[in-house]
Formats: C-alpha cells, structure tokens, sequence
C-alpha cells in the first residue's frame, strides 16, 4: 500500500472513530438529559460520585459563559490542527497511540460542540464531590484524557526528532 492511500485509511479510520465517539457522548447526553433534569442526583458511590444535571454556558470551571464564537473558533482550530497532525504523521506503528489521542481529543471538541449549536449550552452531569470538581460530562474526559496521555507520551515516549514531520521544512521520511 502506497503512502496516500495509507493516510486516506488513516483518514477513514479517524472518520468512523470520531464518529462512534461523538456518538456515545450524544447518547450520554440524550440519557442525562432525559433522566436527571429536574431531577435529585443519583449518587452511584455515596459522598464521591454522583449523577447531576447540569446545563453548562462556559468551559471548565464555569469560565468563558455565553462565549459562542469562541468556542467555534477553538473547536475549528483544533480540528484544523488535528487533521493537519494526521495529514503529515508518518503511517508507522510507532504513532499509533499520537493517532488515538488525535481522535479522541476531535470526538469531544465535536461532543461539546454539538451540545453548544443545538442547545446554546453544553449538558455536564458526573459529578466527583470529594474534590467539588465541575460537573462534566464524556466529552470532557474524552479531552482530559487524551491530554494526559499527550503529555506522557511527549515527556517519556516520544522524542524531538519524532516530531519532525510537523516541521515546515521539506518532507520527512
């Protein structure tokens, strides 16, 4: 298989994974909002986490409310920025897990994204008490987590040089 047609599976792969994930999140969603709103919390480990209902108009922490345009413009520019990633990413075993991340952290800007289109607001409903941590939703880990295992694959398994088919500079290998 030739190196385009590589990258166009890639690219299919990316298409059906985000896909199913942005799907699970929209159900997640649909359930929450069918079941909690208007409802007490449903504590599924008392005093540590708990089901709860909440309409979200800003990003973590309650930052940015009401901040429409903004949170088109980041979910565009990531968006551009993981294809791009991809697009240029050598088709190897080696960036497979970059390629998953790649996925996941585009499944939930698309989730949360989606929520701020239909509804002008994002639907949030665990909610982890013992920290009194925001109320977030699968989206939101989708990002946290894809996040996480960026920085430890950047600090521990990927080196400088794995990154150079980002640099503008010609082709790499």
């Amino acid at each position: 298989m030739n190196q385009k047609t590589k990258k166009i599976t890639v690219l299919v792969q990316f298409l059906i994974s985000v896909t199913l994930l942005t799907g699970l999140d929209q159900w997640t969603k649909y359930l929450a909002v069918r079941h909690l709103k208007d409802q007490a919390d449903i504590p599924l480990i008392p005093n540590v986490l708990y089901l709860h209902y909440l309409e979200n108009r800003g990003a973590a922490f309650g930052l940015f409310q009401n901040q429409f345009i903004f949170f088109g413009i980041i979910t565009v520019v990531i968006l551009c920025a993981v294809l791009y990633v991809l697009w240029r990413m050598p088709v190897k075993r080696k960036y497979l897990l970059l390629r998953i991340i790649c996925f996941v952290i585009s499944a939930g800007a698309i989730g949360n994204f989606l929520d701020r289109v239909r509804l002008n607001y994002v639907v949030d409903f665990i909610y982890f008490s013992p920290i009194n941590f925001p109320v977030f939703n699968v989206a939101d880990i989708y990002v946290v987590v894809s996040m996480a295992l960026f920085l430890i694959s950047f600090l521990f398994l990927y080196k400088e040089e794995d990154f150079a088919f980002l640099s503008w500079k010609g082709n790499v290998k």
